[in-house]
């Protein structure tokens, strides 16, 4: 038995090594993969005992308690510490001692390696092995301490009660390397290099630690596959939109800053209608109305200036939590100046916009404010207050709100004539 455990133990860690450049190259793939294991239970030691001392068959008290750290589903580490108290039973001679470990322990999910996600998400089971120290203390038999090594192999079984905390029940086998005394602390060892064995039964909590929905215990390649796919999937459709092009322009949806571009104008690499005099009216259209129009574009009966300023093509933009136009954008403004000078019937209604960022109120407050501005700019020009309407449109959740540049295209004020 003691050289099946170790060699059972050399198994284990073998087979980590093999799967090694697989644990390397395993990224966080949106899982939990550390725990601590706390188990308690009972003992039974055997092969290096004295004549005349005995223990129970089921002997108190066995306690450890480990951390693991598992690279996948399916391959981790475990470092664990275990205590041991060996005493008589009643046809015994009196004796008490206590036994201490250490180990470093290769562990295999083998409910993931046999697939039990086929029939259950709560059930698994996990097989650990590997090699540490091991000492022995006798409260009445020999002086001092005895160090050994140890050779350790068990299997763990797995209730799952919630995403964190899981019920275990372990059975573990130990045997020893180099043990001068025997578990009962009055008699030298005089079995070969491997010498005393002790089986541990235990049951216990397993605690996962990390702000992930699953550990990866329960974990398949299934699931991660499908996930995966979702993902891909996504992103391929998230691609496929963005490559579309609304406007017709030339430059696709996810690249177009202004992707309501009127049909016909020259834009720039990013989508925007080329605006070299900053008036908010793209230069080709200005171009057309003065070639079309000559100076009589502004007009009353010029109904292609009315639809330019209401399909929202003469803008004023404001910077991030302002209320006042910027600098470069006030011509705007005096595009519709010029428009209600040239048409005295015709009233406008001023509407306010703002970007997502911030709270809903204080947002539809800001939108309002942006408005009373260019009123109050077009009633100093002199335009009668009762010619002016303001609305507040507030949030304006048309354009990527993560994107600074989208925002800036909904800080903005747009008008309306009739």
């Amino acid at each position: 038995m003691k050289r099946g455990l170790l060699v059972l133990s050399l198994l284990t860690l073998t087979t980590l090594s093999i799967n090694a450049q697989e644990v390397v190259e395993t990224k966080d793939s949106g899982y939990n993969k550390w725990s601590i294991e706390l188990n308690g239970g009972v003992n039974h030691p055997s092969r290096t005992m004295t004549p005349g001392y005995f223990t129970e068959t089921f002997n108190l008290f066995h306690a450890d308690l480990g951390t693991r750290y598992m690279f996948n589903p399916k391959f981790g580490l475990k470092l664990d510490f275990g205590y041991d108290k060996f005493q008589d039973r009643s046809n015994s001679l009196p004796f008490e001692s206590t036994y201490l470990r250490t180990s470093l322990q290769g562990v295999v999910n083998m409910g993931r390696v046999l697939n039990f996600e086929t029939w259950t998400n709560t059930l698994g089971l996990l097989v650990h092995g590997g090699f540490g120290v091991s000492r022995l203390d006798s409260d009445n038999g020999f002086q001092g301490k005895d160090y050994m090594g140890n050779g350790i192999l068990g299997f763990t079984g797995q209730i799952k009660l919630n995403k964190f905390i899981v019920l275990t029940g372990d059975l573990t086998g130990i045997v020893n390397g180099k043990q001068n005394n025997n578990f009962d602390g009055f008699g030298a060892v005089t079995t070969s290099a491997f010498d005393g064995i002790v089986l541990n039964a235990s049951a216990g909590l397993t605690f996962y630690l990390g702000s992930h929905a699953k550990h990866a215990d329960w974990v398949s390649e299934s699931s991660m596959s499908d996930e995966k796919i979702e993902a891909l999937e996504k992103r391929i459709g998230e691609l496929e939109t963005g490559l579309a092009d609304s406007d017709k322009d030339g430059v696709a949806d996810m690249f177009d800053l202004e992707p309501n571009t009127v049909g016909g104008v020259a834009v720039n690499t990013k989508g925007q209608a080329v605006d070299v005099n900053r008036n908010g009216v793209p230069d080709e259209l200005e171009s057309y109305l003065e070639k079309t129009y000559g100076g009589k574009a502004t007009a009353s009966d010029n109904q292609l200036i009315k639809d330019l300023i209401n399909g929202g093509y003469v803008t004023t933009y404001f910077d991030f939590n302002k209320s006042q136009p910027t600098n470069v954008s006030t011509q705007g403004v005096d595009f519709i100046l010029t428009y209600l000078r040239n048409n005295p019937n015709s009233n406008v209604s001023i509407y306010g916009h703002a970007d997502e960022i911030g709270q809903s109120d204080y947002n539809t407050k800001l939108a309002n404010a942006r408005a009373e501005a260019v009123k109050n700019i077009l009633v100093k020009a002199n335009v009668n207050p009762s010619r002016l309407t303001i609305v507040s449109l507030g949030e304006d959740n048309s354009v990527d709100p993560s994107s600074v540049e989208a925002r800036k295209l909904v800080r903005r004020v747009t008008f309306k004539v009739n």
